[in-house]
């Protein structure tokens, strides 16, 4: 059975983690979110070390086709959102020991542990 983690259930795990009350957890949470959404509207990566990255990538027009009656229809050029996950996340994931693992960025510096930071 597929189990989601929703916002409210993070802001729960940072309040019980970090010691905040319920509302500066949900604060906190709302900023970081905030943060990283604005990065990719601006179009930028945003890399979170041991994690993975988001980016937003420009896709082009090209010619699909109508499953039902097999007509061919233009698919307009957009932009999608790609997250690429750290290779760390991937192996613990597959349930593989890390604890010998680099971090996927060891040679970016980073503000704090676990910081997030947004590129151009």
């Amino acid at each position: 059975m597929s189990r989601t983690m929703t916002r409210a259930q993070l802001s729960e795990s940072i309040y019980q983690e970090v010691g905040l009350s319920r509302n500066e957890s949900a604060e906190l949470l709302e900023m970081v979110l905030g943060e990283i959404s604005s990065a990719l509207v601006r179009a930028e990566t945003v890399k979170i070390s041991s994690f993975g990255s988001f980016s937003v990538r420009q896709k082009g027009e090209r010619i699909g086709r109508n499953p039902k009656t097999g007509d061919e229809v233009p698919i307009l050029p957009r932009k999608v959102l790609v997250f690429r996950p750290s290779q760390l996340l991937k192996a613990r994931i597959r349930g593989e020991d890390v604890s010998g693992m680099k971090s996927d960025d060891d040679a970016e510096p980073t503000s704090a542990p676990g910081s997030f930071s947004s590129e151009t």
